[in-house]
């Protein structure tokens, strides 16, 4: 099974259980909460949260307020993708949720070279206490873990959790965002913006590249499990499109959002798809189901050679949507988007065409 197949059946199977836990992307959250006293954990009643006092670091998000008394540098990452930027910041976390891909470490290759010697602790499927205490955090960063506010509490007495702003979904944080939050927490403001600044000054070169993208529309789909959709609203494929300067097409910026990431499509009308550009989130051993998409053929996008193929490498890294996943993704992606948009049928995707994506 692929990476990104493993991705879409893992929220599949927990879409039951969204509304008691409110989980969105369907990974899960789980937060496992042994019997304390057995594990030897005896953790301090919730106290009431101070107010910030000078040099001390308070964020306020949708679960209430934290505050640092000094830059952390013992840091956990439970957010699905939360691992980029404290890497990218200089601070390889001691502990990290895995997502999917089985990578070392969990860390994709775009974000090897920043962990260097260390090695820390791979946190798989739930997420227990015992193992988040016993790495000593000063930090726990919990954007895009979907946790719940009682979970929060729990591990708020472990460390300081840093959640999302209150306005951003449980996973919809974009990657600027993000970053400018751990640069301040880990006391490298100053590399934030610098990193910050860097991938839009990239992205903003991709657009003056390519003044033929402008106002064009672009569509990230899926298929899996018999049900084929679009990646909108605050996903980071979504955000990676509108980065380049692509926008949804008319049926998909009406269309409500599930979850607040996708909006699944009736296999009997794509035609929300049909965008100028449309890129296909899987892996090579999933193409097969989406040339088999008997409406895929009447779309124009397929007719014209508008399609690329994102394999499970790229898919990843459009899925993370980091400060460090979004520039590879850019760098690999961009010859193909150019031949897609040439204008000439007779140009297929080079990735398209050797992954079996046939006309």
């Amino acid at each position: 099974m692929s990476d990104v197949s493993s991705e879409l059946q893992s929220r599949k199977s927990k879409m039951a259980d969204v509304s008691r836990r409110q989980v969105l992307r369907g990974l899960g959250s789980g937060l496992a909460l042994p019997a304390m006293a057995g594990a030897g954990l005896a953790l301090p009643p919730l106290a009431a949260p101070a107010l910030a006092q000078a040099g001390e670091i308070r964020f306020e998000h949708a679960f209430g307020t934290t505050i640092l008394e000094k830059p952390a540098t013992r840091v956990v990452s439970i957010g699905y993708n939360t691992q980029d930027p404290l890497l990218a910041l200089g601070t390889p976390p001691v502990g990290i949720r895995e997502w999917f891909g089985a990578r070392p470490y969990a860390v994709w290759p775009w974000a090897e070279s920043y962990l260097g010697d260390a090695k820390p602790t791979v946190i798989s499927g739930e997420v227990s206490i015992e193992i988040i205490a016993s790495l000593q955090p000063d930090l726990i960063v919990g954007v895009g873990s979907g946790i719940s506010k009682a979970e929060y509490d729990v591990l708020s007495q472990v460390a300081p959790v840093l959640m999302q702003p209150a306005d951003n979904p449980s996973y919809g944080t974009r990657w600027d965002i993000q970053t400018e939050m751990y640069g301040r927490a880990l006391g490298n403001v100053d590399k934030a913006n610098e990193l910050i600044a860097a991938n839009k000054a990239l992205f903003a070169a991709a657009r003056e590249r390519h003044p033929e993208w402008a106002g064009k529309t672009g569509v990230c789909a899926y298929n899996f499990n018999g049900e084929t959709g679009a990646f909108i609203g605050s996903d980071t494929r979504a955000t990676f499109m509108g980065e380049l300067g692509f926008k949804l097409t008319p049926k998909l910026a009406e269309t409500k959002t599930t979850q607040g990431f996708y909006a699944p499509l009736s296999p009997e009308d794509l035609s929300a798809l049909d965008a100028d550009l449309l890129v296909w989130i899987s892996s090579f051993d999933t193409v097969p189901d989406i040339v088999k998409l008997p409406m895929r053929k009447t779309l124009k996008a397929h007719k014209e050679g508008r399609e690329v193929m994102a394999g499970s490498l790229i898919a990843g890294a459009l899925s993370f949507g980091s400060v460090l996943s979004l520039p590879f993704a850019l760098k690999e992606m961009e010859s193909d988007i150019t031949l897609a948009l040439d204008g000439d049928p007779a140009t297929k995707v080079a990735s398209s065409v050797k992954a079996g994506l046939a006309p």
